[in-house]
C-alpha cells in the first residue's frame, strides 16, 4: 500500500507533468521554435527527477548495505542520516549475534526500524530515540522508544482507513516471519514499538557481545 501511494503521488504526478510538457512541445513546434529549447530542458528535468525517485525507492526497499555488510551497519548508516536530517539523536544498543538471523528476518527488523523512525520524524515531536535489539530467551526483541507525544494505539491499529502511522504494515511484516508486534503509547512515557522474532538457529551459541552506536 505504501509503495502504491508513493508511486502514485511522486512518480505518477511527475510522469503526468512530462506528458503535459510533451503535449505543449508539440503545439510549440507547430507554431514556432522560440521557446522550444526551454521546454525541452524543463521536460528533461522532470524525467531526471522521476528516475531519482525510482532509484530512491529501490534503495529503501532493499539497501545494498543490508546484503553486503549486515543489519548493524545498515541501521547505523540509516540512523546517522536520520539524525542528520531531523536533528533527533538516537541511542542504539545491538547484540552482535543478530547477524546470525536469516536475511528475511534481518530485513524485517530493518524495515520496522525505518518505518518507526519515519513516524517519529513526522508525528512525534520527539527529542530523543532509543533503539535496543537484544536476545530474550528464544526470540530477538527490538524496542524503539521515543519521548515524543503519544497517540491512541487501538484507534491507529484498527482504523478502517489506511492510517498514516504505518503500524499495520509493521505488524504484518513481523507476523510474516512468525514474530509478534506491539505498541505502547502514553503522554507520560512516550511511545515504544516492539518487534519480537524467533531466534531459531540451533547451530549458534548465544553471544553476549554488543555493539553500541550513538548518534
Amino acid at each position: 500500500a505504501q509503495i502504491s501511494r508513493e508511486l502514485h503521488d511522486e512518480i505518477g504526478q511527475a510522469l503526468t507533468a512530462v506528458n503535459v510538457k510533451l503535449a505543449a512541445l508539440e503545439k510549440v513546434a507547430k507554431l514556432n521554435t522560440t521557446g522550444l529549447r526551454s521546454h525541452i530542458a524543463s521536460t528533461r528535468k522532470l524525467v531526471e527527477q522521476s528516475m531519482d525517485a525510482v532509484h530512491r525507492f529501490a534503495r529503501e526497499l532493499r539497501p545494498p548495505l543490508l546484503d553486503d555488510l549486515g543489519l548493524i551497519p545498515a541501521l547505523h548508516s540509516w540512523m546517522k542520516d536520520f539524525t542528520r536530517r531531523t536533528r533527533i539523536p538516537i541511542h542504539v544498543r545491538v547484540f552482535a549475534a543478530v547477524e546470525k538471523l536469516d536475511g528475511d528476518k534481518r530485513t524485517v527488523f530493518y524495515r520496522v526500524a525505518q518505518e518507526a523512525l519515519a513516524n517519529v520524524a513526522k508525528h512525534a515531536h520527539a527529542t530523543l530515540v532509543t533503539v535496543s535489539i537484544r536476545k530474550v530467551r528464544d526470540v530477538v526483541r527490538m524496542d524503539i522508544h521515543d519521548n515524543g507525544r503519544s497517540f491512541h494505539v487501538e484507534r491507529a491499529l484498527f482504523a478502517k482507513r489506511i492510517n498514516r502511522l504505518g503500524l499495520l504494515g509493521m505488524r504484518e511484516r513481523v507476523e510474516m516471519v512468525g514474530g509478534r508486534f506491539s505498541v505502547e503509547s502514553s503522554p507520560e512515557t512516550g511511545t515504544t514499538i516492539r518487534a519480537q522474532i524467533p531466534f531459531r538457529n540451533r547451530r549458534s551459541k548465544p553471544s553476549g557481545a554488543r555493539a553500541r552506536l550513538v548518534h
